[in-house]
């Protein structure tokens, strides 16, 4: 159970409106936000591309750094020093 769960019935009524207004604020910003690309030139099937492609991406990089961590463990190393070995940047 979630910390809410425990609240007084007017804390937890009070906490979900001030959510719901901080993700109606967040909506309205990436709407203003794709509206600005939309005028840029961009259109919605290519931010679709691009959307699709970054998580393509995230979803391989998780995979590599659980590799990597798995090597890690097998090699009693941190996975920090793995990086030299495999020409990687700190920031990758």
């Amino acid at each position: 159970p979630s910390p809410r769960s425990y609240q007084p019935h007017g804390a937890s009524e009070e906490a979900l409106r001030y959510e719901i207004e901080e993700l109606k604020q967040k909506d309205l910003a990436l709407d203003q936000e794709i509206a600005q690309l939309l005028t840029e030139g961009y259109s919605l099937e290519e931010l679709e591309k691009h959307i699709s492609l970054l998580h393509e991406y995230n979803d391989i990089k998780d995979a590599g750094q659980m590799l990597l961590g798995k090597l890690a463990v097998i090699r009693g190393v941190t996975t920090k020093q793995l990086y030299p070995e495999y020409d990687l940047e700190l920031s990758d």
